[in-house]
């Protein structure tokens, strides 16, 4: 299962939001999960960036048992201190567009 995950967060609590971030994917580890891509955008004239993570987890279940997790729940406040909004996006691998050699 791969997700497209696009956080809007707050510029000055970036500090705050990276040590979320980094509980939340050793967290996603134990589970199969991983973050495997982040791209950040330049900040807006609102003092608000978004982080872009290609996540991936073996199966729905294991999403699903990640996000139950107390450890994640426990480590909350640091997502709510720092993050807007966040938009989800459920997909699939899709095509290979790099070049084929020779």
């Amino acid at each position: 299962m791969t997700l497209v995950v696009i956080l809007t967060v707050r510029c000055e609590a970036l500090d705050t939001f990276r040590a979320y971030e980094t509980r939340a994917a050793a967290v996603m580890a134990r589970y199969g999960g991983a973050i495997e891509r982040t791209v950040v955008t330049a900040p807006d004239g609102a003092g608000l960036t978004k982080e872009i993570h290609i996540i991936t987890f073996p199966d729905e279940q294991a999403f699903s048992a990640y996000r139950r997790d107390a450890e994640l729940g426990a480590v909350a406040h640091l997502r709510d201190a720092s993050v807007v909004h966040t938009e989800i996006l459920r997909g699939e691998e899709g095509p290979d567009y790099h070049a084929a050699p020779g």
